[in-house]
């Protein structure tokens, strides 16, 4: 990248929203741990300190060399950052009475014409989250807004205090509830940063393509796909940069959805990729036989594809490379923020296997957020229908068949998720939920159809709306359209004379049912 911001992870929950602004901006940020702080090179423009929930008076509390950071380039601290820095040039920081959390208003903004407050004024709303307040300034620093209830709302280092200024907020600009916060981070990262906004999906792409050309040189690269929007893009990437040389392949398991596999395998010729696909059903399903445990049929599973993979190599033993749709939260979550003999979240994508195989990886992603992979995508022309995509377990409809698997089961289920997938399209609903699905309930019930009782199966319809996944509401989906599904499954699917809607959000529940 040409150009940067640094983030210095805290630990805090907001760590990710800094960057996700930042790189709203067309400028491209990138996380690291507090203790691992890079060489500061010419292609980075400034650091920003993320908050933490830590205070700076535990005995516990985490410490960065500021030396390697303050006077080299411009600095800006947010909440435990703003407070560490108050702390470490002899400031006073106390813990507060009460925590304060919530909305609050710049009450007064000092320092007329400071390039951080350029066009916000007073009565801005900020955001508040901290139980440390700064009582007393350190020397070589000065007040640039308070709040009614806090003193020190702002303040940055005097001119000429280093050879960088050094700014801090004990607000988050980064949330939405800071109304101005992102033409504040805008002044910070243009104004006082220098950086030019020109990281571009296009940008991107070019600057992708020749980095990718260069690591591989004239080696082949082996890559599952899944129909995803990240492996999807992944290759895309790939093969702009490599051609045919990259060599893919789409395993049916037996536990896709309805007509998945030859639909997803023909957009991926039409795409031009070199792609062979992998009629694998049978094998999956006789070693899922009489299996209920969710746990054991995610590790069988897991396992059958390792074992496929590990065929499509011995195939191919021109290939050296290993290419992974890895994204940015894959990487944050698999780094500690806390020191390093904690991990947050171990890699999911090929575990273990590049290790066995001698293969060496590349992630063409793996810097990039999903909603820049989408954009990245389009881009280079990667069809809507697989763009927008709902996300979709790597166990398929094994997780979404409670208890042991059939192909009649499996079968039950794809016509009954069929209907209630073309129905979201065809009420216009399918961009308007984050995923959706549905759940085959190892639970028979008393119906009544003509004059006939029945004893027969339930489905459960499950649609919510997040932003990652981490956390998710329940889709308000209107009552005609849950009815016209209901009606349409019970009327079409045989074995099935009940439908349910989950209405339980993540958490306490989760977003696949196993």
């Amino acid at each position: 990248m040409k150009e940067k911001l640094l983030i210095l992870d805290f630990g805090s929950q907001y760590t990710q929203l800094i960057a996700r602004r930042i790189r709203e901006l067309n400028i491209y940020s990138e996380i690291v741990p507090f203790n691992k702080v890079p060489p500061l090179d010419d292609t980075i423009k400034g650091v920003i300190l993320s908050g933490s929930p830590f205070s700076v008076a535990d005995e516990n509390a985490l410490h960065a060399d500021l030396s390697a950071i303050i006077g080299k380039k411009p600095v800006l601290g947010i909440c435990y950052g703003a407070q560490y820095i108050a702390n470490h040039y002899g400031g006073k920081v106390q813990r507060s009475e009460k925590r304060e959390y919530g909305k609050a208003r710049l009450k007064e903004i000092y320092r007329d014409h400071d390039p951080l407050f350029n066009g916000i004024a007073p009565g801005s709303q900020v955001w508040m989250s901290h139980g440390d307040t700064i009582m007393e300034l350190p020397e070589q620093f000065e007040l640039l807004a308070d709040t009614d209830s806090i003193y020190v709302a702002a303040f940055r280092s005097e001119k000429n205090a280093f050879s960088a200024p050094v700014y801090c907020l004990q607000f988050h600009p980064e949330v939405t509830h800071s109304l101005d916060g992102a033409a504040l981070l805008r002044n910070f990262a243009m104004d006082i940063a220098g950086c030019t906004g020109s990281w571009t999906p296009a940008s991107f792409v070019e600057e992708k393509v020749e980095e990718l050309s260069q690591l591989v040189g004239d080696d082949h690269v082996l890559m599952a796909l899944s129909g995803g929007v990240d492996s999807t893009v992944a290759a895309t990437l790939l093969h702009k940069a490599i051609g045919n040389r990259l060599h893919c392949f789409f395993v049916d398991n037996g536990l896709l959805r309805k007509n998945e596999f030859q639909e997803v395998l023909d957009s991926y010729k039409g795409m031009g990729l070199n792609i062979e696909g992998v009629d694998a059903r049978q094998r999956f399903w006789d070693a899922l036989a009489g299996e209920s445990s969710p746990e054991t049929k995610r590790k069988i599973i897991g396992r059958l594809f390792i074992e496929i993979f590990e065929e499509e190599s011995e195939a191919h033993p021109e290939v050296s490379w290993l290419g992974q749709g890895t994204i940015y939260p894959d990487v944050i979550e698999s780094v500690s923020v806390h020191g390093p003999s904690v991990t947050i979240k171990s890699h999911h994508n090929v575990g273990g296997l590049p290790e066995k195989l001698k293969l060496k990886i590349v992630e063409p992603l793996r810097m990039l957020f999903k909603d820049e992979v989408r954009r990245v995508g389009k881009e280079m022309g990667v069809p809507n229908h697989i763009l927008s995509r709902h996300p979709f377990p790597g166990p398929g409809l094994g997780i979404r068949i409670l208890g042991s698997i059939t192909p009649e089961k499996v079968a039950m289920l794809q016509e009954a998720d069929a209907i209630y997938i073309n129905n979201l399209r065809k009420f216009g609903l399918y961009d308007e939920v984050w995923q959706a699905g549905t759940i085959l309930l190892p639970v028979q019930s008393v119906g009544v159809m003509g004059d006939e009782r029945t004893y027969e199966q339930t489905v459960a319809l499950r649609a919510v709306n997040s932003l990652d996944g981490m956390t998710a509401e329940w889709s308000q989906l209107p009552y005609d359209f849950l009815a016209t599904v209901s009606s349409e499954i019970i009327n079409n699917v045989k074995g099935i004379n009940r439908v349910v809607y989950d209405i339980s959000t993540k958490p306490p529940a989760t977003i696949e049912w196993e």
